[in-house]
C-alpha cells in the first residue's frame, strides 16, 4: 500500500542528492548546457525555490512511503506548489527510486495524490514533464492527465 506523507528536515539532503544531478541532466539534454553548467543551474533554481527546505512556505514536500509504519520504506517523492488561495495543485516533481520502478507504485502515488490533495480541497492537478520523457508521459496520460499546452525554447543570440 502506498501512502504519502511530509518529507522530514533530515531527509531533505537525500532528495537533493537524487533530484539535482535528475534536474541536471534534464536542463543539460534540453538546454544544450555543459554539464558542470547545468548542475550548477539546477543547484541555483533549487535553492531559490526551496530556500528553507522542507519548510519553505507554498511548497510542499512529500515522501512517497509503502509498507506502513513499523516497516515503512521511502519509495519516491512529491514536490508540490500548494497555493494557499487556489484549488489548483502543481507538480514540480515527481519520483519512485530506479530500483523500485515497473512495480505500479508511480500510478498508484499519483492515485494517492489525487486522494490526498482532494481531501484539502484542490480541483485541479498540473504538472509539466519533458517532451523526451516517453515513460512519464505515459504514466500521465494513462493516470487521466491531458496536455493543455507545449513548452517551447530557442537560445537567443543563436540559429540551430
Amino acid at each position: 500500500m502506498i501512502e504519502l506523507r511530509p518529507m522530514h528536515p533530515d531527509e531533505f539532503p537525500a532528495f537533493l542528492a537524487y533530484f539535482i544531478p535528475d534536474y541536471a541532466a534534464e536542463i543539460a539534454a534540453n538546454f544544450g548546457l555543459p554539464e558542470d553548467a547545468a548542475r550548477a543551474r539546477a543547484a541555483h533554481e533549487v535553492a531559490e525555490d526551496l530556500p528553507r527546505g522542507v519548510e519553505t512556505p507554498g511548497q510542499t514536500l512529500l515522501c512517497i512511503t509503502q509498507g506502513g509504519p513499523s516497516a515503512e520504506e521511502v519509495v519516491g517523492s512529491f514536490w508540490l506548489r500548494l497555493p494557499q488561495r487556489s484549488t489548483i495543485a502543481f507538480v514540480s516533481d515527481f519520483h519512485v527510486f530506479p530500483a523500485r520502478q515497473n512495480q505500479g507504485l508511480g500510478r498508484q502515488a499519483l492515485a494517492a495524490l489525487d486522494t490526498w490533495l482532494a481531501s484539502a480541497g484542490f480541483e485541479h492537478l498540473r504538472l509539466r514533464v519533458a517532451a523526451d520523457n516517453a515513460r512519464a508521459r505515459h504514466l500521465y496520460e494513462t493516470g487521466g492527465f491531458r496536455t493543455t499546452g507545449i513548452n517551447m525554447s530557442k537560445p537567443i543570440g543563436r540559429q540551430e
